[in-house]
């Protein structure tokens, strides 16, 4: 189909005709005049002598979700097009996906609908196609999208914010268009009038589009996007938000998980672990066997009883809220996209963790919850469950006011608390602005940190710049944890994949790990080591270690900040817990029982350092004349019974396929030891019989090597010989 002669190419040719419509909207009543309405506008601009036409996509574009580029004008042809111009920070173009998925489920490209997301980065980093490919993941998004990094088709339809939808006809012409969010009902009464217009023109195409989901090619993972952690001070269990499996792990600091709450798919249930439901969990707190949840596209506060094993809710509705004020019933009160939450202590003199500080993202604001009575500051006696505002004024704003009401967050993602003087503060990490925050406890009083610039309205001063204040830069920061031994604050600089140090006593702030790259390489030193957009992070092992998830590389990684080495935490499953994932899970091998003749060869003590390389190489020989069965396995196990954190990620299984070519074992200890002394046991598994009498039996020995980890680097080790004569 030839393109068709087209007037001015901007949204702002469709702006008097549209708002002639709604206006006319305001008037009517019932849902047969509102799709008159609509049908009578469509004659009107269906009718113009030349299209209100969109730019054709601009060659060499990068592509998610299909098979190979989309024209406009030949595989766009006969369709009504949904362009969806968004950058994936945005929380308002997060708030929007859920109308396009529910659009999406009520009309196919087979009746004649297809949505394409135009994502035109805010943030230099969102610009590259692989982080525009994990959110892509992380927010479900099946229909195509194009990456507009340089805003070409931002820049020709004059579109001014995020998100933008413009809606299109059959030919390209432009027909609406919808600047915000909160307007599932004008798009699915525009959609579907557009859709029945054309189609009594017989102008609607049900050819199929080439979509070819990114998602399908991914490997599997125990975690998928981990958004945030926390640590139980008391038993050292780690809480990781496994966002984009929608669960809460609680796991043991050997890897181990205890408890998979939720998963694999999204979903809003409470009630006992096995049955309850999450989506996209983020912020994570923990105290007393309880975990607060930031259920954030549920927009709720959950809570998670690990005695009773049960999951409940205690603040939203399970819609998106708009109240900016709050003060009703926790659950009773809408709330919009929690990111964070963290534990403090209201203005009772009894030092109690009875109030949750919540980053609500949604409204741009910090919010609490009194789990039980009290108050905050310049407040009355709040009575238990009271969930309500306490500093940001709802408007999006980089604005710092020693009236907590009147000052403006963009986006607060992250939280941590210092109770001590003389911080007595709640420190933010505000993505939008890219700054950190400080909130008093004493009056709300919000200050500046460090990032960003003067100009409250000015949310475009990002960069990666170690400095003092203002003069160092951040990108998109959203995660921050409070060093209460060293006075010290880590945050999340997540866009500059980076882990950055401030000293809020001279606002000092400096690269601690990364190097800027988006990547995965674990060094041993932390200068070396790279981050992917890193979500939230936590100290633990009193004040050694600083765990971080590391969002788009799947992983929580450790950093030990007496060493200064980085090192992956491993998660693995025991027995009694059910990791229910969205991918196979693969079968593990059973180990066999040792008969009970089978010798045991004690080995002498051997010192390793983390890091390190082992190897094992087995010499064993038959009687004369024997030879291995054929058919039957002859095998080799590792085992570490109460370390098994050792052996995670490693080879533990082998056969013992030729006795003249017999395998060697290797094994690397983990840069992260939970122990300091382990022992490895090797079990060997021999099927063999006699060539002269036809005799075939089994024999089994045990190996047990003692390896003692030290700090002190340790020489090339020869290799250890596990040798018997059978």
């Amino acid at each position: 189909m030839a393109v068709p002669a087209a007037r001015s190419g901007s949204l702002s040719g469709l702006l008097p005709a549209q708002t002639s419509l709604e206006y006319a909207l305001l008037d009517a009543v019932t849902p047969e005049e509102k799709d008159s309405l609509v049908y009578q506008y469509l004659q009107k601009v269906d009718g113009w002598e030349q299209d209100l036409s969109v730019p054709e996509f601009p060659e060499g574009l990068e592509w998610l979700n299909t098979e190979e580029p989309i024209s406009v004008y030949k595989d766009l042809c006969g369709k009504v097009v949904i362009l969806d111009f968004f950058t994936y920070c945005c929380i308002n173009c997060i708030h929007l996906l859920p109308d396009l998925h529910a659009l999406e489920h009520t009309y196919s490209d087979k009746d004649g609908l297809l949505i394409v997301g135009v994502h035109s980065a805010k943030f230099p980093n969102e610009k590259v196609l692989e982080n525009i490919k994990s959110a892509v993941l992380r927010y479900n998004i099946t229909h195509p999208v194009v990456n507009d990094a340089d805003a070409s088709l931002w820049q020709e339809l004059e579109v001014s914010c995020w998100p933008t939808l413009v809606i299109l006809g059959p030919r390209g012409n432009m027909l609406f268009s919808l600047i915000g969010e909160g307007h599932k009902e004008k798009l699915f009464l525009y959609t579907s009038v557009a859709l029945k217009y054309y189609k009594d023109r017989g102008q609607i195409r049900d050819n199929k589009i080439g979509i070819k989901l990114y998602k399908d090619s991914l490997p599997s993972s125990p975690l998928l996007f981990p958004g945030k952690v926390t640590v139980d001070q008391v038993s050292n269990r780690l809480v990781i938000a496994d966002t984009g499996h929608h669960r809460i792990l609680v796991v043991w600091k050997n890897g181990q998980i205890q408890y998979s709450i939720g998963g694999p798919n999204p979903g809003r249930r409470d009630g006992l672990f096995s049955e309850s439901t999450f989506n996209s969990p983020q912020g994570v707190a923990i105290r007393n066997n309880v975990i607060y949840v930031a259920d954030t596209e549920n927009h709720l506060i959950r809570k998670i009883d690990l005695n009773t094993e049960m999951v409940s809710t205690v603040a939203g509705i399970g819609i998106q809220g708009t109240d900016k004020e709050g003060g009703a019933k926790g659950e009773e009160q809408p709330i919009s996209s929690p990111w964070d939450v963290v534990f403090g202590t209201s203005g009772s003199e009894v030092q109690r963790d009875d109030i949750l500080w919540i980053a609500m993202a949604g409204t741009h604001q910090i919010w609490a919850l009194l789990l039980d009575s009290g108050s905050l500051p310049k407040k009355n006696e709040l009575k238990k469950g009271t969930c309500l505002r306490f500093a940001g004024s709802g408007n999006e704003e980089n604005r710092n006011n020693a009236y907590p009401h009147k000052a403006g967050f963009a986006q607060p993602s992250g939280l941590s608390l210092a109770s001590e003087d003389p911080w007595n503060c709640l420190f933010v990490a505000d993505s939008e602005s890219s700054t950190v925050r400080t909130v008093s406890l004493k009056d709300g009083a919000v200050k500046h940190l460090v990032g960003g610039e003067r100009d409250p309205m000015n949310l475009f001063a990002f960069g990666d710049v170690d400095g003092v204040g203002i003069s160092a830069k951040l990108q998109h920061p959203l995660g921050v944890t409070w060093d209460k031994k060293r006075n010290l604050l880590y945050v999340t600089d997540s866009y500059n994949h980076k882990v950055k140090v401030v000293d809020p006593k001279t606002k000092t702030c400096t690269t601690l790990a990364g190097t800027g790259d988006a990547s995965n390489v674990i060094s041993s030193s932390f200068t070396e080591s790279t981050f992917n957009e890193p979500g939230g992070l936590c100290i633990g092992e009193n004040g050694r270690l600083l765990y971080v998830a590391d969002t788009n590389n799947h992983q929580i990684k450790v950093m030990d900040l007496e060493t200064k080495t980085v090192s992956v935490f491993p998660v693995f499953k025991s027995e009694n817990a059910v990791v229910d994932g969205p991918l196979p899970v693969e079968k593990q091998k059973t180990l066999p029982k040792l008969p009970k003749s089978a010798p045991c060869v004690p080995l002498a003590p051997v010192a390793v350092s983390p890091g390190q390389s082992l190897q094992f190489k087995f010499k064993l020989d038959l009687p004369l004349g024997a030879k291995l069965t054929e058919g039957a396995s002859s095998c080799w196990f590792l085992s570490a019974e109460g370390n098994e954190w050792l052996l995670q990620g490693q080879t533990s299984f082998g056969e013992i396929q030729n006795i003249s070519s017999q395998p060697a074992i290797s094994l690397q200890i983990p840069r992260e030891c939970l122990s300091l002394e382990v022992t490895i046991s090797v079990s060997v598994f021999l099927y063999y019989c006699s060539t002269d009498s036809g005799a075939c039996m089994m024999k089994g020995i045990l190996f047990t090597q003692p390896l003692q980890i030290t700090d002190k680097q340790q020489g090339c080790i020869t290799p250890i010989e596990l040798g018997y004569v059978f």
